[in-house]
Formats: C-alpha cells, structure tokens, sequence
C-alpha cells in the first residue's frame, strides 16, 4: 500500500478478533510510533501493552474505577465493564509521559506529540491488514486507572488502541470538503 492510499484510507475498525498483532507486526507498529514528531527529542511516550490475561486485569481495572465510583453498581454492569477490553487480542494504553518545565516544550506540545505516535500505531496496523480502534472514554481520565496503569501527576492517557484481526469490513468513510476546514492567505 502507498503512503498516500494509506493515508487516505485508513479507517476504525470496530469488530476485532485474534490473533493478536505478532512480534515483527509489533515491532513496525513501534517503530512507526517513535517516528513521531518530538521536539528536544524527549521521546513523551510510553507504551502499556495488555494481551492475554493482561486484558483481565485491565478489565478488573475498569472495573474498580467503576466500583470507586459508584459502589451500589449491579455485578452485570461490573461485568460488562471487566469485558470492555476483551474486544480485542491487543490493547494499548498510550501515555504521554510529559516533562515539566522543559523551555520551548510545553505540556500540550508534549501529549500531542503522543497523540502523533498513537496515530502512527493506527496507520502503521491499517498498512499491515490489521484492524485497530481508538477508544479513550472516562477510563483515560479516572484517577483509578490512572494510578493503577502508574501514571505521574503531569502524564496523560492519550488513548486505548484496540488492535486485532479484522473482524468485519471498513465501513465507507465520508468524503469531507477540504474548504470546509481550511482557511487560506495569500
């Protein structure tokens, strides 16, 4: 696949099924990752990959936020959220591992710059055949998972990347208006 098709054609895939992602797939998804752009070179990344019994006990960690929250829950809503990983063979966390007080780096230049780097993980899994999903939700910002996945005060959770096998079609994506979003001056 071209640079450009991928680009262009890259899309959420919801419906994922195993195998996970193998070892030299998962090494191109890195490596597209840390290709990301990285002003100062303070590489704000890090990576948190859950697969096997990795994928329960993130799901018992959803399961806890929701329990902090609200402990009167029903035990089938706990269990629907303990599930919530397991819809995929691979998941994610992408964390911007932010340094404070960097000159001419600041925070939000850092955790975009993870963004960067998750958004290279999707391409990099759409130009191998793989399905892949970006799904942030409550769970990125719950101090719960936050502490429990070992997050610093000044770390963001950019997202959870669900990666699998395809497990459906791409659905069409609609074509948008480039003028629509640009403003040009000359």
């Amino acid at each position: 696949m071209d640079a450009m098709t991928l680009l262009h054609q890259r899309s959420s895939m919801g419906k994922l099924m195993g195998p996970a992602p193998g070892p030299e797939q998962m090494e191109a998804i890195y490596r597209a990752a840390l290709r990301a752009p990285d002003h100062k070179e303070l590489r704000p990344w890090r990576f948190i990959e859950f697969t096997g019994e990795g994928l329960v006990r993130l799901g018992e960690l959803f399961a806890e936020a929701e329990y902090r929250e609200d402990p009167a829950i029903e035990d089938s809503a706990l269990d629907a959220v303990r599930k919530k990983p397991l819809r995929a063979p691979m998941v994610i966390a992408v964390i911007a591992k932010v340094t404070p007080d960097v000159p001419k780096v600041p925070k939000l230049e850092q955790v975009i710059s993870a963004g960067c780097a998750a958004h290279g993980i999707l391409l990099a899994a759409h130009a191998q055949g793989l399905g892949a999903m970006w799904r942030s939700g409550k769970y990125a910002f719950d101090p719960t998972v936050r502490k429990g996945l070992g997050l610093e005060e000044e770390d963001e959770l950019i997202a959870f990347l669900y990666l699998g096998q395809l497990g459906g079609r791409h659905k069409p994506i609609a074509e948008h208006n480039i003028g629509d979003f640009v403003e040009r001056w000359t």
